[in-house]
C-alpha cells in the first residue's frame, strides 16, 4: 500500500513591509493596540504588479529544489487561495504549473480560507494512497492586500501576503507517513468572515456598492469564541484517534492568525511554550499560506528534523476547519 509522505516544504515573503506605525496613519488604531488584540507588529505586502501565482512559483521553486524533484516529476498540483489572479479562470495552481514548467499534470484551487492548506494536505495524501499519483506539489498563496479593505480597521490590521509549498510523495515506509488529517466545514456561520460580493450571488446593478463587497468582512468577536473552541476540540479529537500525547509533538503549528486564539489553544492543550511556533507578529494572518509559511520558518532556523512530528491546526472562513499529524520525512 503506498503511503503519503511530507518531503520538503518552501516559502516565499514579499520586499514590502506594512508596520503597525504606518497603519496608524491610515485607520484609527495604534501600535498597543494591535499588539495587545493580536499579536501582529508588521506583515508583508506583495507590489502592485505582484500576482498570488508569482509568489506561489517563487515558494514552489524552493519545495522542489530541497525534494530534489523536476517539474517533470510533479503529477498534482494543488494551490490554496481566496485571492486567485483571476476571478473564474484560469486556476492560479494552472499558472503556477505553467511558471514551473509543469505540463500535463493535473492542476486545481481549492477555496477554504485560512484552512485551506490543510485541505489541500488532505487531497494529496488522498490521491497518493489511492495509487491515482505519485507526486504533489501543494501550495497556500495569498495576495490578502488585494481583498483588504484598508479603511476598515478591524480587518486591515489583520491580512498579510505571502506563500509557502511542500512536495507530498509516495512511499513504502509507514513511518515517513502522514498519519492523519482531519477537515471539516459549517456553512452555518459563513457570515461571520466572508468576502460578500463579486460571484453569482450578487446583482450587478450596483458596480461601485458591488465592489466594496469584494473586500473581507469579519465578526471579530464571534469569529474568536468559535474559533478557540473548535481548534481546541478538533486538536484534541486527533490526538485521541491516534492515541498520541500532546508531549510527542515536537512542533504545534497553528494557523497564524491570531496570538490571543494560538496561546487559548496552547493552554487548553498543555503544550509548552518550546512546541508552538509562531510567526504571527513578523507576518501576520496570510490565510491558506500561513501554515507552510511556519513550517518554513522552523526549517530555515534549522529547528525541523527528520522525523519530526508536526501538528498542524487551522481555522477559516466558511467556516472551516482541520488539522493533520504529519512527521517530517526528506529524503536525506
Amino acid at each position: 500500500m503506498p503511503y503519503a509522505a511530507f518531503r520538503s516544504i518552501g516559502a516565499y515573503v514579499p520586499s514590502g513591509v506594512l508596520t503597525n506605525h504606518d497603519l496608524e496613519k491610515m485607520v484609527d488604531t495604534s501600535d498597543e493596540w494591535i499588539t495587545k488584540r493580536t499579536g501582529i507588529k508588521t506583515r508583508r505586502i506583495a507590489a502592485k504588479d505582484e500576482k498570488t501565482s508569482d509568489m506561489g512559483t517563487k515558494a514552489a521553486e524552493v519545495a522542489l529544489k530541497r525534494a530534489g524533484l523536476k517539474a517533470d516529476d510533479i503529477d498534482l498540483l494543488v494551490c490554496a487561495t481566496i485571492s486567485p489572479d483571476y476571478f473564474c479562470m484560469p486556476s492560479t495552481a494552472s499558472v503556477i504549473a505553467s511558471n514551473l514548467g509543469i505540463k500535463g499534470a493535473m492542476a486545481f484551487d481549492i477555496s477554504a480560507a485560512c484552512t485551506g492548506f490543510i485541505y489541500v494536505l488532505s487531497i494529496a495524501k488522498a490521491f497518493i494512497e489511492s495509487g491515482m499519483k505519485k507526486n504533489a506539489l501543494i501550495i497556500g498563496a495569498e495576495k490578502l492586500s488585494a481583498i483588504t479593505d484598508y479603511t476598515d480597521r478591524g480587518t486591515c490590521i489583520l491580512f498579510g501576503d505571502g506563500a509557502g509549498a511542500a512536495v507530498i510523495t509516495s512511499t513504502e515506509n509507514k513511518d515517513e507517513a502522514i498519519i492523519d488529517v482531519h477537515t471539516a466545514s459549517d456553512g452555518d456561520y459563513a457570515d461571520l468572515l466572508m468576502t460578500p460580493n463579486g460571484g453569482s450571488g450578487s446583482v450587478h446593478d450596483d458596480l461601485d456598492k458591488e465592489k466594496a463587497g469584494c473586500y473581507m468582512k469579519m465578526k471579530g468577536n464571534e469569529t474568536f469564541k468559535i474559533a478557540v473552541k473548535t481548534l481546541t476540540q478538533d486538536v484534541r479529537d486527533i490526538l485521541e484517534a491516534n492515541n498520541i500525547h500532546s508531549d510527542e509533538i515536537d512542533h504545534f503549528v497553528p494557523h497564524q492568525a491570531n496570538y490571543r486564539i494560538i496561546k487559548a489553544v496552547g493552554d487548553a492543550l498543555k503544550l509548552k511554550d518550546e512546541q508552538v511556533v509562531l510567526t504571527v507578529s513578523k507576518y501576520g494572518n496570510t490565510s491558506g499560506a500561513s501554515i507552510p509559511m511556519a513550517i518554513n520558518e522552523i526549517y530555515e532556523e534549522g529547528k525541523l528534523k527528520k522525523g519530526e512530528l508536526m501538528l498542524l491546526d487551522a481555522f477559516g472562513g466558511g467556516l472551516t476547519w482541520g488539522s493533520a499529524l504529519v512527521p517530517f520525512a526528506p529524503f536525506s
